[in-house]
């Protein structure tokens, strides 16, 4: 896992998450404000993660609710548009992820340079938006025709608001999507964005494969990262970098930097 170091500059890196308010095609888009709002936005928030010490940055489209597994293409350009208004300010690693929609993180990887993406890419579903589907096959030759050679894959095998349709051992899963699939990292997660990710799964999943990296995917706080990272590979945090902790509250410079200073001591 010498990858983890060289995308990343740092073993057990932090990735936080810069969420994008609604887009163009979104319910709750504010058509009055715009695109500029939405720029803005992203601006504040990634530049509150960069300078307070965060590792790598991923973009979503966090509050493009409810979520669709096959996006728009407004969605995917509306993204590109932020990312490449920020471009110049970007100075650390960054990846994407397109909810939920493989196959549109890719495009967006693309036109973006990102060097990384985290997605459902295999497994069935029964989840909050209906019945959810994959076809990691397709994803992978998709990556493949991209040219993404050296975009690292991020597969989350315990979806928020998700189950795996069939009974099956989280430990399992992991097994055979390795096997299968050969993942450069599995993400574990809670049950929604901010919900903590079980030290105890977490264990299990490292245990069972010990060769591919195990991400933290939610609920990273900071009173819980170092026992976290004493099992995982890496962990993505979004909510936890929020005011007050609050999923739909802006990032708060005090909060990361009182975060990362645990991290780095950790390390």
């Amino acid at each position: 896992m010498d990858w983890i170091k060289e995308t990343f500059g740092t073993v057990k890196p932090i990735i936080a998450m810069c969420h994008l308010q609604p887009m163009p095609g979104d319910p709750y888009y504010d058509e009055d404000a715009g695109m500029d709002r939405v720029i803005d936005c992203a601006r504040r928030e990634f530049l509150a993660l960069q300078e307070n010490g965060v590792d790598a940055v991923m973009f979503s489209n966090e509050f493009s609710l409810p979520y669709l597994t096959k996006v728009k293409p407004a969605t995917t350009a509306a993204m590109a548009r932020v990312i490449g208004e920020l471009k110049r300010d970007i100075k650390i690693p960054f990846g994407v992820n397109v909810l939920w929609d493989p196959i549109a993180s890719l495009d967006l990887a693309a036109a973006t340079d990102a060097l990384f993406i985290r997605e459902i890419i295999s497994g069935v579903y029964a989840s909050d938006f209906g019945l959810w589907n994959t076809n990691v096959g397709e994803t992978i030759r998709h990556k493949k025709s991209l040219g993404l050679k050296n975009c690292k894959m991020l597969f989350n095998i315990l979806p928020e608001a998700a189950k795996y349709l069939a009974d099956r051992e989280i430990t399992e899963i992991a097994r055979t999507t390795v096997f299968n699939n050969r993942p450069d990292v599995i993400c574990v997660s809670g049950i929604t964005a901010g919900s903590p990710t079980d030290v105890s799964i977490l264990k299990a999943v490292k245990e069972t494969i010990p060769t591919t990296a195990v991400f933290a995917n939610t609920g990273c706080k900071i009173n819980t990262i170092e026992n976290i990272l004493s099992v995982a590979d890496g962990a993505v945090v979004g909510t936890t970098f929020k005011r007050d902790g609050k999923f739909e509250n802006e990032a708060d410079p005090t909060r990361i930097r009182a975060f990362m200073d645990k991290v780095r001591s950790f390390r």
